[in-house]
């Protein structure tokens, strides 16, 4: 809807009124008027020239009228002759405040541009108050984004954050976690004027992490509505010229109200994107890079609905922009945990791999499953070692702490158990010569261990713990955790291994496993051990069944540590 214009007959009558009841001038009623008004005002001419300020206008920006009579306005805001041209109203800034933009018409005919900016004596306060609503704002951003080390989940909370309240439509995109930081190169805080940048710029694959946009319930308006999850669109490319490509060539915000539909085409980053800006009635866009340690990581595109406002003003801008600003330094975080976590997971599994051959005449079995990058990744390990006269050494640990040097503690166990296994002692004395090897090196992580020596020539197994939960003997109708002398874990140098000896059939498993399977926060471990005895499976199946029968039972649906299980038995012979 246009403003009145100054020749609107209803308004001249009521001005003429006025004046006639006031018993004053009725061109002085209205200089005084537009002199006392609450409201800081100023008037450009059809081209874009100062015709008229008032002294709120004079005290709030501190213009003079005879430095800018008569002469035009320097960098106007790009929005006012859009305003001019098409009689829409828009916000932006000008004389560096927050302004709203009116086009002036005479008889109906544009004469120019009518700028209103906040003025009058509660200008202090109402900027007070704004102060104090941006730091709020600020706070929640930081307490509801960046709650886990999840990068998806980050990506997520910030989109959240931003609907309803600042957008009808929210975007995050974000580089994949193995893009190299060179190729996003430096963020860039100073554009080239010249220089179409973001045409220039390689088109990287960028990664679609959350979606969400506004939708109200059945008769409610747009303005009642919450946040809504949208699939996200997968890998995607911003079209050149989009105010996303723009943002992230120029490492700055990049806004466009009051767009059209064709403009809307053109300025939305990709197909996806498109449609469900079409499918929410965007009209006004903002593109916010989001920038940690001087590079772009990803990009959040905002936008709000046809009538939903006069557009994303600078105060929205600078706003946003320090949301985004803190939500980048808490995703590069996550990320980069992220990458940790994936490294460390390549690295154990790549050294993990599959255990050492066996004797044929023992079968094995095993997993390994790693908590994901929500948790940490940790170091269970399990080895077998063939030794002579048919014998076959398990081993199943767990190095104490998580990450990547976890994984490589976890190597360094099993290559030396491998070294002392050569050796040929028994079980209690592997451990004692293991545990002073581990001491010796003085960064070595402590570990937790249970051997377990196959000799199916006697049908025994000979087992000795060093602080590992004991392992678990399972026939076709119980489950028995076998009880094994535990001595301190590896790497203490305490040494005071003992071992024990039980009988090996043929109709008998044996599973070794870590923690990870049956340990749960808050609990006992009688409990959880008790839920471990309490399991009934066939254990004359393929032991590969035994393991996922064993997983579906125990594993946690949510697993807070790594699992690892080795199961093993004496392979039947043809009769």
């Amino acid at each position: 809807m246009r403003p009145e214009s100054a020749g609107d007959s209803s308004t001249d009558s009521l001005l003429t009124a006025a004046s006639a009841a006031l018993r004053v001038d009725r061109d002085a009623l209205a200089d005084a008027l537009l002199g006392q008004l609450p409201v800081a005002v100023a008037v450009l001419d059809a081209d874009l020239r100062w015709r008229y300020l008032n002294p709120p206008f004079q005290q709030v920006t501190g213009v003079s009228p005879t430095a800018v009579l008569g002469r035009a306005a320097a960098d106007p805001d790009p929005a006012v002759p859009r305003v001019l041209a098409d009689g829409r109203p828009r916000s932006g800034t000008f004389a560096g405040r927050a302004a709203d933009f009116r086009r002036l018409e005479v008889a109906d005919a544009p004469t120019g541009v009518l700028v209103v900016l906040p003025g009058g004596a509660d200008t202090h306060r109402a900027e007070l108050e704004r102060t104090r609503a941006r730091f709020a704002l600020l706070e929640a951003g930081s307490e509801r984004i960046g709650t886990t080390l999840d990068p998806d989940t980050t990506c997520a909370e910030l989109a959240a954050f931003a609907v309803p309240d600042f957008a009808a439509l929210a975007l995050v995109d974000v580089l994949p976690l193995d893009t190299p930081d060179a190729a996003a190169g430096p963020a860039t805080t100073r554009p080239d004027p010249g220089a179409d940048r973001d045409r220039d710029r390689p088109r990287l694959r960028w990664r679609r992490a959350a979606v969400a946009r506004e939708q109200a319930p059945p008769g409610a308006a747009p303005s009642s509505a919450g946040p809504a999850s949208a699939p996200a669109a997968g890998t995607v490319r911003h079209r050149p010229g989009s105010v996303t490509a723009r943002a992230l060539a120029e490492g700055s915000p990049v806004v466009a109200n009051l767009v059209s539909a064709d403009e809307l085409a053109a300025l939305l980053p990709d197909e996806a994107a498109l449609s469900a800006g079409r499918g929410a009635g965007v009209d006004c866009l903002l593109a916010v890079p989001l920038t940690a340690r001087g590079r772009p990581i990803g990009v959040l595109t905002l936008a709000r609905a046809h009538g939903s406002s006069l557009g994303f003003t600078s105060e929205d801008t600078e706003l946003l922009a320090a949301i985004a600003g803190r939500a980048a330094l808490t995703l590069d975080h996550a990320r980069r945990y992220a990458r940790s976590q994936n490294t460390a997971l390549e690295l154990q599994r790549a050294l993990l791999a599959e255990p050492g051959s066996p004797h044929p005449n023992l079968e094995l079995a095993s997993r390994y499953l790693p908590s994901g990058i929500t948790s940490v990744v940790g170091g269970d390990w399990y080895e077998t070692v063939r030794l002579p006269f048919g014998r076959t050494l398990l081993a199943m640990g767990d190095v104490m702490g998580h990450g990547v040097e976890a994984a490589v503690d976890m190597s360094n166990y099993r290559s030396t158990l491998r070294y002392v296994a050569a050796m040929d002692l028994p079980p209690h004395r592997i451990l004692r010569q293991l545990d002073a090897l581990i001491a010796e090196q003085e960064n070595a992580r402590p570990a937790t261990c249970v051997l377990a020596l196959a000799d199916p020539a006697r049908a025994r197994w000979t087992l000795a713990s060093a602080g590992h939960l004991p392992p678990a003997l399972l026939t076709s109708h119980t489950t028995e955790l076998v009880e094994v002398p535990t001595g301190p874990p590896l790497g203490t140098g305490v040494g005071g291994y003992e071992q024990t000896v039980t009988e090996l059939r043929a109709d008998h498993a044996l599973l070794l496993y870590t923690d990870g399977l049956v340990e749960r926060r808050g609990e006992d471990i009688d409990v959880s051990l008790a839920r471990l005895s309490a399991l009934r499976l066939p254990a004359d199946g393929p032991l590969d069944s035994l393991l996922d029968g064993t997983l579906a039972a125990l594993a946690p649906e949510d697993a807070e540590d790594d699992i690892a299980l080795l199961a093993a038995r004496v392979r039947h012979r043809p009769s």
